[in-house]
């Protein structure tokens, strides 16, 4: 089953992971302040991950694919790893939206 997984930073700083169900990362997102930011992240990936419109496939300047998901207002809410094809760029989208609305959050150091 997929879920959250919130870190908390050497600095002090919040991010998350959302991971299959096979514990492989499918989306990262960027670093917080603020627990409550990271959490209200979450909630954004939850609200924004299954709408295709909020997808945007890209290449990295080394020519690998990649994704990022953005909110309504077109800020990134949460970018992909590289991927090695587009295909496989597109699956990890597929993905994202299948299992964006995971409820359980896992706090790791």
């Amino acid at each position: 089953m997929a879920y959250y997984e919130l870190k908390t930073s050497a600095n002090g700083k919040f991010m998350f992971n959302l991971k299959a169900g096979n514990h492989e990362t499918i989306l990262t997102s960027e670093m917080y302040e603020q627990k409550a930011s990271a959490l209200a992240g979450i909630e954004s990936v939850r609200a924004n991950g299954a709408i295709d419109e909020n997808f945007e496939l890209k290449t990295s300047s080394a020519g690998q694919p990649y994704f990022v998901l953005k909110a309504v207002n077109k800020q990134v809410i949460g970018k992909s790893e590289m991927y090695s094809s587009e295909a496989a760029a597109k699956n990890g989208i597929e993905s994202v939206k299948t299992n964006c609305g995971a409820t359980e959050i896992k706090e790791v150091a």
